[in-house]
């Protein structure tokens, strides 16, 4: 059962009442199972928004996001990129890590639309208050969350579009889907290709 995330966020919005608040939203199921809401880290006010998808095992035992494997690899995109973490706000589409037990690891699971839906008022008022110029899709699933519509990362990857009212977005790949080339061929280049569209960002 999923509602409508938007009665829990409060007036006047900034990030840190926005975080606070959404402690308490009950806007979907994904809460019951997990640890904490992660919300988002970095400055109130930034040039650049990175949206990924959800929280993975670590950021909800943290309750920060990218602080696991995945944000390791997004901290070295953003130095080659020439971009502080600390000057990016980080956030994601779905605020709770969805997962399946399997004795003692929590294997993640992909949000549904659904999650989406419930979860889009959060980031909608992040983005309000936070102000970016550009929004960074992190992976498919965020690109859907901010844009509103089906991407493929292959096809839109790497260029600014005008899409959102206020501010322009860019797709790019998860730093997940990094994770799954380390060891194998492809590394260096889909490395390579993250930092890229990270500089265009920066630059848009």
């Amino acid at each position: 059962m999923t509602t409508d995330a938007g009665k829990w966020v409060p007036d006047r919005p900034t990030v840190r009442r926005l975080a606070a608040a959404a402690a308490d939203c009950r806007g979907c199921e994904l809460w019951q199972d997990a640890t904490q809401i992660v919300f988002s880290a970095g400055p109130a006010k930034a040039r650049l928004a990175l949206v990924g998808e959800q929280p993975g095992d670590q950021e909800d035992r943290q309750g920060e996001p990218f602080v696991g494997p995945a944000g390791r690899v997004l901290d070295d995109a953003l130095e080659e990129a020439g971009i502080g973490r600390n000057e990016v706000y980080l956030t994601n589409a779905v605020k709770h890590f969805r997962h399946e037990q399997k004795g003692k690891r929590r294997i993640h699971q992909k949000p549904e639309l659904r999650h989406l839906v419930a979860c889009h008022p959060w980031l909608e008022a992040e983005l309000d208050v936070v102000d970016p110029d550009v929004v960074v899709c992190l992976g498919a699933t965020a690109g859907r969350a901010v844009l509103g519509r089906p991407v493929k990362i292959g096809a839109e990857r790497g260029h600014l579009l005008d899409e959102l009212p206020d501010r322009r977005a860019l797709i790019t790949t998860h730093p997940s889907a990094l994770l799954r080339l380390r060891g194998h061929g492809g590394w260096d280049e889909a490395f390579d290709a993250l930092v890229a569209d990270l500089r265009v960002a920066a630059n848009g």
